[in-house]
């Protein structure tokens, strides 16, 4: 008969281990495996006088697997990632890749024309330009003087 003797000692880790998880899930994966900054692209937005700029990084994205909408002054990015074969015959060590689907809304800072988008995909980077609407783009006013 074997004995099983619980050494709870054993089941803390160590302050090392638990400094490093701290940090690496704090700093590395913020919010952590399978969180929205995992399954979301990362984004600029930058606003000049007539446009809204969108620029969003999604490597291994294919341009027919992006849906772009527009509801509203909410632009929503999302699509798919395609699984590859799994290897069979390797173990692996590291898997971080992500696969699946992905969604992000972005409030647009103004309101802009859906129907004038330009969407451009290039090397796994969408950059998007939306025209702002008239009523949101800046007026110059003249300004005269009573003599």
């Amino acid at each position: 008969m074997s004995n099983l003797v619980r050494r709870p000692a054993n089941e803390f880790m160590s302050l090392r281990d638990a400094m490093d998880r701290l940090f690496d899930e704090s700093f590395l994966r913020p919010f952590g495996d399978g969180g929205v900054a995992a399954s979301a692209p990362a984004v600029d937005v930058a606003e000049t006088n007539d446009k809204v700029l969108v620029t969003a990084t999604m490597p291994g994205v294919k341009p027919e697997d992006i849906k772009i909408t527009l509801t509203g002054d909410v632009l929503q990015i999302s699509g798919e990632t395609k699984s590859e074969n799994e290897r069979q015959d390797a173990t692996y060590h590291v898997r971080e890749r992500r696969l699946g689907s992905f969604s992000r809304s972005i409030p647009m800072p103004t309101s802009v024309v859906s129907d004038k988008v330009e969407a451009e995909f290039e090397n796994g980077v969408l950059k998007l330009a939306l025209p702002k609407a008239e009523e949101a783009r800046p007026k110059a006013i003249k300004v005269t003087s009573k003599q």
